[in-house]
């Protein structure tokens, strides 16, 4: 059973981010904490702003949030947007796909499928340039399944100035 995320989940997406980010080797333990406080702050806000939109699966026995995924809305400059078939616009919106987590029991089991399904058939009607998001190992088989192709995306990450 699925839902659209409210401010009020701002803790359950917020702990299912860090988890997802702990999972992959990126966030130590000791600072699970640490993200989800950080991601209750702002959260709320986007959701309500709608730049943040969320769905949530919910267990049909008790009722309880099984997994999550969020669109996040951002405006870039224009540019061409290459479109079936063959159609170029220019659209200043773009959206990624983040905070992707289903819980350990509830794995293999079309959670995932479903949340991504519902996301991308939302984005559809958003008249967004396209869609991205960063794929862990465990998710890009389904990724691929769901029509999502490698890029030319690279990353920079700056480091602190030194004094």
């Amino acid at each position: 059973m699925l839902r659209f995320a409210t401010p009020d989940d701002a803790g359950v997406i917020a702990r299912h981010r860090a988890l997802m980010f702990h999972e992959m080797g990126v966030l130590p333990a000791e600072l699970i904490d640490v993200l989800t406080a950080a991601t209750v702050e702002c959260l709320p806000g986007m959701i309500h702003a709608g730049s943040y939109v969320g769905w949530l699966a919910r267990d049909p026995d008790t009722g309880s949030v099984i997994g999550g995924v969020g669109l996040q809305i951002r405006s870039v400059l224009p540019r061409p947007a290459l479109r079936s078939p063959g159609v170029t616009r220019v659209v200043g919106r773009e959206g990624i796909l983040l905070n992707a987590y289903t819980e350990p029991p509830h794995r293999r089991r079309g959670v995932a499928r479903a949340l991504f399904t519902e996301a991308l058939v939302w984005a559809q009607g958003q008249d967004l340039a396209r869609v991205v998001l960063h794929a862990s190992e465990q998710g890009r088989p389904l990724y691929e399944q769901l029509g999502f192709v490698a890029s030319n995306e690279m990353r920079f990450v700056p480091q602190p100035p030194t004094r």
